[in-house]
């Protein structure tokens, strides 16, 4: 029985009537040796179609991205991974999901399964993989029958260790389902890619409103925490709303897309993008780097912060705030976020950085301290 956490089996559809096993065959085993070849043919005008098992996932991954919208003999061909009907998931709308997040690489979904198996049924595990490579994306969700099972799992499974690394919990869509009635109001699904179109690159800042009663700092960093950094978070309790900035413009779209519509200490909320304070446009002087041994060597090494800042580089005498300024470096147009905070140092991450932490510097200074987050500009 095939691992559906690691499937090998792809299907390919759009095929011309021409086509036969074994000229796809001859095409699929220059990516990896494969297992077998099912050719479909039906006697209606249907193109025929047919189902490709590989030995190995890795090998059916890289001839799904390899191959999907390929032409084979003037038509093009659609890949995908093939579904049978022991892998088609049953309705889990109304069960209560776990968002997981910090995972390590190498953790399955069976790792995550038997994790949380000990707080009650689960009706549903997986941990999300990237369909092209078939790596993980980091983060899964587990879905329980029971809603005190879930908080269980919530509350003694964060921080714990599984593999190499500390996991974090919590409510993968905030509260369990509305009832019907109110899902019937809010019944329009907003979509990522309109939600991340609809307010500037720049701006980061969510709003939240609908809460009457309970509204909180620490009940919104609860529920926005699973999008990504969050860089502030204003609670105005009496008005019933509150604003969330985050790190990033797609973590907050992706925030907006998924907290809007769902209940909140039994309130329907409604999510969409905040306005920008004046200061986060503010531009700082922009500074050329010509080698990336220099951001390689300055990571990591806390005593060669002050030489950088020497460098030409001023702290600002204000903190919580955030600045942008543009640089060029590697051939590539980069755009510089920096966020100054007043709390103990900890380790900054980059969500837009292509290559992590390499270049995702934390520059300290002896009064306060300033993080500083490099993504490639569009």
């Amino acid at each position: 029985m095939e691992d559906e956490s690691h499937p090998k089996t792809l299907y390919v559809g759009n095929l011309s009537r021409d086509v036969t096993e074994n000229l796809i065959l001859q095409l699929f085993t220059q990516i990896g040796p494969c297992k077998s070849c099912k050719m479909i043919t039906e006697q209606t005008s249907n193109d025929p179609y047919c189902f490709v098992e590989f030995f190995e996932h890795r090998d059916a991954a890289a001839a799904l991205a390899a191959m999907n919208g390929r032409k084979i003999l003037g038509k093009e061909v659609k890949v995908n991974w093939a579904t049978t009907p022991s892998s088609q998931k049953k309705d889990t709308s109304n069960h209560f999901h776990v968002f997981v997040g910090d995972l390590s690489p190498e953790i399955t979904t069976d790792d995550i399964r038997a994790a949380f198996a000990p707080f009650g049924k689960i009706s549903d595990a997986r941990v999300v993989k990237d369909m092209t490579t078939g790596k993980s994306k980091g983060y899964g969700f587990v879905s329980f029958y029971n809603k005190l099972d879930a908080e269980n799992a919530i509350v003694h499974m964060g921080g714990q260790w599984l593999g190499g690394r500390q996991i974090r919990t919590n409510w993968a869509t905030r509260k369990p389902p509305a009832p019907k009635s109110v899902q019937d109001n809010n019944s329009k699904q907003l979509r990522f890619d309109e939600v991340v179109n609809q307010s500037s690159p720049q701006n980061c800042t969510v709003y939240c409103g609908g809460i009457q009663m309970g509204l909180s700092e620490h009940l919104m960093r609860q529920t926005f925490s699973p999008f990504g950094q969050i860089m502030e978070i204003r609670v105005f309790p009496e008005k019933g709303y509150s604003f969330i900035r985050f790190s990033s413009h797609e973590s907050a779209a992706h925030a907006i897309v998924s907290v809007n519509g769902t209940t909140i200490e039994g309130h329907v909320v409604k999510c969409y993008w905040g306005k920008e304070a004046p200061d986060m446009a503010k531009n700082v002087q922009p500074m050329e780097y010509g080698q990336w041994g220099h951001w390689n060597q300055m990571y990591g090494n806390p005593q060669q912060y002050g030489q950088y800042m020497t460098n030409g580089w001023q702290v600002p005498s204000y903190y919580g705030q955030t600045i942008h300024f543009n640089r060029h470096f590697l051939g590539v147009h980069w755009t510089c976020v920096l966020y100054i905070h007043s709390s103990p140092w900890r380790k900054a991450y980059c969500t837009f950085c292509p290559f992590a932490v390499l270049i995702c510097v934390p520059f300290l200074s002896s009064q306060r301290n300033v993080f500083c987050f490099l993504y490639e500009s569009q």
